[in-house]
């Protein structure tokens, strides 16, 4: 196949990228379950914008660059604030109906408020914004003349031109080999410009937010094509996920705290004020820490949310789905507090881009969360994400258009995905062993609160891991589930090595051994696929022999040249 957009992802960056290019050429969107199967449809607090008056630009910057802890970069975090009421307008103009209230100081949006935001300035629809999002998004591309729309496929790795033998004067991406799940067939997508939206990773880890999708895919084959990460030592441990046996990874919204919620012990005591002064609506990472902490001193298994005092008349209107979800499994969250428990939530590393989304390899380009695009910094602020995602699909579409007059390689130059002499696998139970080992010592070494001890023996358990899926990837035909695994061990060893080489503790990174920021860290940690150290990491086209090369990061200049200036390889 030949398209002149490749778009891997259905989240909100892939789709309202998709939606934009395709006003300049073809778009073909794959993603690997249903189109609404993404994280962004399982968000539940909204988009953070400056939409009111007394909110200012500067206020949001200030609160992003804070919560950052030193790693943001601010250029980039004023463009994309000062962008943000832009962005939302598209989505209005795309069919999204957000919460509204009477008046016109806030334009008609109902404003909430989520820790570490000074102003109320979280655009939303209920406790569904996500949803809200997704669906009018995907009724834009479906039947859209210029989309073409893969259901149930997912991406092997790029090609590149190195990869397929193509000679010209740089590498560059070409697209990708793409798995036909329910045919169990490999096509070859040839296109002029490769974006990944992808999303997040938080099946690394053995508790989670995330949907099953989110397993680094994008991550783990932009690395193995030769892109550069960064900043994979930061995950965001969202502080409340219900905690109920019969519940897989239901989020209580952090603007249940926004809204008065508030956390206690088991004994009915109340803790955060010993952590932060701001309690409650303090950052992510101290609630999460502090829970953390309560939950190691006294044994327990979780600590209970309660905004019961709000009442019957106001909770089930501001938070429908929380609510009817906690009736499920017997909460009544208008009598009774809410069990809870921190789980991985959001990577604030990825795919390092300039501001535009370009990555180190020309013709990629990653949005949404799969980036490290420099506005996180060290640690997300509550709702950041979204907006994100759509300020970075906006600004790839732009810019990618460049791109279409390139030509692709003809004839024999892109060689079709052959299987050599693979089988189909009579073992099974390798891929599920491996699958719940590395999300179990992941979870207990490489979690909310880190020791150089642990992290070293998830690392020695993680290399001999790899030795066995590299062997199984080789040996047997691809699946989703094998390539799920490939690319969550590969996503695992980045984020090990990454926060072993941070030697001290910065935002979402805590690292007992070194309990305090130092300014020698205050930079991005950039990992390379080189071949100077050893170790197992795979490749593209053969096994083994690829290693990890950490710089310090680079000057927002160059993070700003664009893919055909030199835009920096690591």
């Amino acid at each position: 196949m030949e398209t002149d957009f490749l778009v891997v992802g259905s989240g909100i960056a892939g789709l309202s990228f998709a939606l934009k290019a395709a006003e300049a050429g073809r778009v073909t969107l794959v993603t690997k379950r249903a189109v609404l199967d993404s994280a962004t449809a399982w968000a539940q607090g909204g988009v953070a914008a400056v939409m009111s008056s007394p909110d200012t630009f500067e206020a949001h910057i200030q609160d992003t660059l804070r919560a950052g802890a030193g790693l943001c970069h601010e250029d980039v975090v004023r463009s994309v604030v000062q962008e943000g009421p832009a962005r939302i307008r598209d989505l209005v103009t795309w069919g999204v109906k957000f919460s509204s209230t009477e008046g016109d100081e806030d334009q008609g949006f109902a404003l909430g408020l989520e820790g570490g935001h000074s102003h109320r300035r979280i655009i939303h629809a209920a406790d569904y914004t996500g949803r809200a999002i997704e669906e009018a998004l995907v009724a834009q591309v479906r039947g859209h003349p210029r989309i073409q729309l893969l259901e149930h496929h997912i991406a092997i790795d790029l090609l590149t031109a190195h990869h397929v033998g193509w000679q010209q004067a740089e590498d560059r991406c070409l697209g990708a080999y793409v798995l036909d799940i329910p045919r169990g067939q490999v096509l070859t997508i040839q296109a002029r410009v490769t974006v990944l939206a992808t999303g997040g990773a938080g099946k690394v880890y053995l508790y989670t937010s995330n949907p099953d999708v989110a397993t680094g895919d994008g991550m783990a084959m932009a690395y193995r094509a030769g892109a550069t990460l960064a900043n994979m030592e930061f995950i965001q441990f969202h502080p409340t996920c219900l905690f109920h046996p019969q519940a897989k990874h239901f989020l209580i919204s952090e603007a249940v705290r926004g809204e008065g919620g508030i956390l206690r012990l088991s004994n009915s005591q109340t803790f955060l004020e010993r952590y932060h002064p701001q309690r409650e609506l303090a950052p992510r990472d101290v609630v999460a820490r502090a829970i953390d902490a309560e939950l190691k001193a006294r044994g327990e298994e979780c600590v209970y949310l309660d905004i019961a005092h709000r009442g019957r008349d106001f909770i089930p209107q501001r938070f429908p789905t929380i609510y009817s979800q906690c009736l499920k499994f017997g909460i009544d969250m208008t009598r009774q507090p809410i069990p809870v428990v921190p789980a991985a939530h959001y990577f604030c590393g990825g795919i390092w881009t300039d501001a535009v989304g370009a990555t180190t390899v020309p013709g990629l380009y990653a949005i949404g969360e799969v980036a490290c695009t420099g506005f996180h910094g060290a640690n997300r602020l509550a709702s950041n994400s979204l907006l994100e995602g759509l300020v970075f699909a906006h600004r790839a579409a732009q810019a990618a258009g460049r791109w279409l007059t390139d030509p692709l390689p003809s004839g024999g130059h892109v060689p079709p995905w052959t299987a050599r002499n693979a089988r189909d696998s009579d073992e099974q139970v390798v891929i599920t062993q491996n699958w719940d080992e590395v999300r179990r010592f992941m979870w207990n070494y490489v979690g909310i609160v880190r020791t150089t001890k642990r992290l070293e023996r998830a690392l020695r358990r993680i290399e001999l891991l790899q030795q066995e899926i590299q062997e199984y990837y080789w040996n047997f035909l691809v699946t989703a589930d094998l390539l799920e695994l490939r690319n969550i061990a590969t996503v695992a060893e980045l984020v090990i090595r990454s926060a072993l080489t941070r030697q001290e503790s910065r935002g979402l990174h805590y690292l007992l051994d070194a309990p305090e920021p130092h300014e020698q860290y205050r930079r991005d940690t950039l990992l390379t696929k080189t071949t100077d150290v050893s170790s197992p990491l795979p490749s593209v086209g053969e096994g083994g022999g690829e290693g990890v090369k950490f710089t310090s990061g680079p000057s927002p200049a160059l993070r700003a040249a664009s893919p055909k200036e030199g835009e920096a390889k690591t």
